[in-house]
């Protein structure tokens, strides 16, 4: 997905999960969003974290 679309389903996937999300980008070049405890890939692939609790 881009990252407009990757950042709307993170912030929004944050608040209802009360829970870190991570925007990451995919290996084939798209963008991605994934709770941070169940991310396992290459943490120089984060783009950004989205914690709810700050926001």
């Amino acid at each position: 997905m881009c990252l407009n679309d990757a950042q709307a389903f993170a912030f929004s996937l944050a608040a209802t999960l009360m829970a870190v999300v991570v925007i990451f980008l995919a290996g084939d070049g798209t963008h991605s969003v994934s709770p941070a405890s169940e991310y396992d890939g290459d943490t120089s692939s984060i783009l950004h974290e989205i914690d709810p609790f700050t926001h």
